[in-house]
């Protein structure tokens, strides 16, 4: 069974940094590309940064700068690191893994962004 888990999310001040988490299992996370998306009150579902098998990065022009994916796959872990956080940055951020045919997706982690 798949099972993506997203830790790290909270309550920080603006201009304050951030690390998310998201622990994979069920699936060989090696062989998966991995992304996160954030989703704001009342916005659609955004993708903030993806990372491939062989780690390259990529998202949003308006994402780089602040916010760095990466992952670890001797924990199965993929990782953002937000910086200089912004009001604007409140979001539920959700990670995600596409696995051969496969889309999944965690349940999100809250990040309010207020001082």
């Amino acid at each position: 069974q798949v099972q993506l888990v997203e830790s790290g999310g909270g309550l920080v001040q603006p201009g304050r940094p951030l690390r998310l988490s998201c622990a994979a299992s069920g699936f060989t996370f090696s062989a998966a590309a991995m992304s996160w998306f954030r989703q704001a009150p009342g916005k659609g579902r955004e993708l903030v940064a993806s990372i491939s098998t062989g780690g390259s990065t990529n998202g949003p022009d308006s994402m780089k700068g602040r916010f760095t994916i990466s992952r670890d796959n001797t924990k199965n872990t993929v990782y953002l690191q937000m910086n200089n956080l912004e009001p604007d940055d409140t979001a539920v951020y959700y990670c995600y893994a596409r696995y051969g045919f496969g889309e999944y997706w965690g349940q999100g982690t809250q990040v309010t962004v207020s001082s």
